[in-house]
């Protein structure tokens, strides 16, 4: 069975499962939106880079850390990255359009971080990465999909682990989504999670109809994190412990099932 080796979790409640609020809409005290900021990023290639990217940047440290591997462990052929997001480019394409849109001498420059694969092309400039390469827009549902297709990846041999990668964050475009709440339920909590994968077995995947226990958790505890979510879900489910997390996840009306296998959980949760 493919299992998770290592996760890493920043929300804007902070760092780790831990972080999250009991309550998440409780805790957010009628704020539409919990903002994340990044950490700070050394070197002169992330001086023009989105706060996407370098909280993608971030979470892949953080699941790396996690997992006890170093960037030269999984630059090369052998790492993919498969990535998902359904908000993360809205940010840099707003930021873009009010602040470049007009012709000015920044445009062409700050263009490329418009596109969707600006958050995993960094990360695979950042690590080094030269293996399978899978970019997916959607929600909980999508990112799903997204363990399915790393799954597959390992299961095939085209790779020796996975990353599976997701971002998202609402801040530049919250006037866009307080138009937009009908499709989303708050509050929304900007989010980077990434999971590193491995093993030769592939994972069972089918359309859901109802919510896992762990969608359920994720949502009370988290908020809206879109394609986090079952990140999120995952996260938590080994810090409880469990040797298995059955996934779900929703987006537009489609619900989709995965279950993996689970680390040992490190820290405080560990000793429980």
């Amino acid at each position: 069975m493919t299992r998770v080796r290592g996760i890493g979790l920043l929300t804007g409640w902070g760092a780790g499962a831990a972080a999250l609020p009991i309550e998440a809409t409780r805790a957010a005290d009628g704020r539409r939106v919990i903002a994340l900021a990044p950490p700070p990023s050394d070197g002169e290639r992330f001086r023009r880079a989105t706060r996407e990217c370098r909280l993608g940047v971030a979470a892949v440290e953080a699941a790396l850390a996690d997992a006890g591997l170093s960037r030269s462990a999984i630059s090369g052929p052998g790492t993919a990255l498969v990535y998902v997001t359904a908000a993360a480019y809205g940010s840099s394409n707003r930021i873009f359009v009010d602040a470049y849109g007009k012709g000015g001498a920044a445009s062409g420059l700050y263009f490329p971080y418009t596109a969707p694969s600006a958050v995993p092309a960094e990360v695979a400039i950042d690590c080094g990465l030269r293996g399978g390469y899978v970019i997916l827009v959607g929600g909980a549902a999508t990112c799903v999909e997204a363990f399915w297709q790393a799954a597959t990846l390992l299961a095939a041999g085209r790779c020796e682990r996975a990353l599976v990668l997701a971002v998202e964050t609402f801040a530049e475009c919250e006037d866009l989504w307080a138009r937009g709440r009908w499709a989303v339920r708050g509050p929304l909590v900007e989010a980077a999670a990434c999971a590193v994968l491995e093993g030769g077995g592939g994972v069972r995947y089918a359309v859901a109809t109802a919510p896992a226990a762990l969608e359920t958790l994720a949502r009370r505890r988290a908020g809206e994190t879109l394609a986090c979510e079952p990140l999120v879900g995952l996260a938590l489910a080994r810090d409880a412990g469990e040797q298995h997390a059955a996934l779900t996840g929703q987006w537009r009306g489609r619900r989709t099932a995965v279950t993996l296998g689970l680390p040992a959980a490190t820290g405080a949760a560990a000793h429980a």
